[in-house]
């Protein structure tokens, strides 16, 4: 490949979108399939056993991905996520991920999955060189779980994935958690006492109007600074100043020692401004926001020879053309009319 090799220098100027923002992370769907049904990303009514899901052939292969995320470096980016769906579905994924480590450039890379898998896979993620893990749990009790992840696993299945995590070194490890009223948000506390002391960094994110599907209102919505007030009546917390540039989660130290707690308020506290992250669907579309409405194919040109500098050329273009801003919109938008991108496609 045509210069394939060649990398923008750290703190080199790579592209900037109509904002001003660079690009920097590059989050890749490897499965558009999942074994949860949760209901504000894949409700059990809509994708159901005939639902249609990408064929094995339509999914970027493991080498189309590789070649991708080698040209994505040449514009600035320095981590990648792996997502789905649930991407420890996709069979041999650690080939992949030793693909991407190799890759010159890249200087973290990490995954996200439901953790009911992680048990089976944690120390062949590790030695394939994946360096840190973010596990999705929203509650600990079995019957909101049950009712969290449309009937599938328990809390007990994640749980001994993120200690099988644990001991592999996949560290640090997080805990995501949804938090809608009326739902789990009974459940957070009990979420804080199991991971305080353990080195495992909870992050409460507001419940947002992801894809079409998940019926958000926003009086679901529990504000962060809701659960701040509610964790630090409990244990006392004093901030953190943000890790670096783009950081989307608030974090917050417990005053006796014990670890750390995050805080994800896209609703409330939109971070639009600092976003440097573009989205790589499982068959290849690119997304330049979570909440977008339409993407710019890259499969077909990959499978019908375009070089890498036409490839580059579409790249570029689509992150210089850049303007999403829609958590900052919201307010403006309600009710909310825009037809997006369903989450399972492009991960969270």
């Amino acid at each position: 490949m045509a210069g394939s090799n060649s990398v923008t220098p750290l703190g080199g100027a790579g592209p900037r979108d109509l904002r001003a923002r660079v690009l920097r992370d590059l989050r890749i769907s490897v499965m558009d399939r999942c074994n949860f049904r949760c209901p504000y990303c894949m409700p059990r009514e809509t994708f159901h056993d005939k639902y249609r899901f990408l064929g094995s052939h339509e999914r970027l292969s493991f080498d189309e991905i590789v070649r991708l995320a080698r040209l994505f470096v040449r514009l600035g980016v320095r981590k990648l996520r792996l997502t789905g769906g649930e991407p420890l579905l996709r069979p041999n994924l650690t080939d992949l991920i030793g693909d991407l480590t190799a890759i010159e450039g890249i200087e973290d890379i990490a995954l996200t999955t439901n953790g009911a898998l992680l048990g089976k896979y944690a120390f062949e993620l590790r030695a394939a060189g994946l360096q840190r893990i973010t596990v999705s749990l929203d509650s600990l009790d079995p019957e909101t779980f049950r009712r969290l992840s449309g009937g599938f696993g328990g809390p007990e299945d994640v749980l001994s994935g993120i200690e099988h995590a644990r001991r592999a070194g996949l560290e640090p490890i997080k805990v995501n958690t949804v938090i809608q009223r009326g739902v789990n948000d009974h459940t957070a506390l009990d979420l804080v006492e199991r991971f305080r002391g353990t080195g495992v960094i909870v992050r409460f994110i507001e419940y947002m109007d992801v894809g079409n599907r998940n019926h958000w209102q926003p009086n679901v919505v529990v504000p962060s600074k809701e659960l701040v007030a509610r964790i630090g009546a409990r244990w006392p917390l004093a901030p953190l100043r943000r890790a670096y540039h783009g950081e989307v989660a608030a974090r917050y130290r417990f005053t006796d020692g014990r670890g750390e707690v995050g805080f994800i308020s896209s609703v409330t506290q939109p971070f639009c401004g600092g976003c440097t992250r573009a989205r790589l669907s499982s068959d290849g579309v690119l997304y330049t926001c979570l909440f977008a409405t339409h993407g710019t194919a890259l499969r077909d040109q990959l499978r019908s020879g375009a070089s890498d500098d036409a490839l580059l050329d579409v790249m570029r273009k689509v992150w210089l053309e850049r303007s999403d801003n829609y958590s900052e919109r919201r307010q403006g938008l309600l009710p909310v009319s825009e037809r997006k991108v369903e989450m399972f496609y492009i991960g969270g």
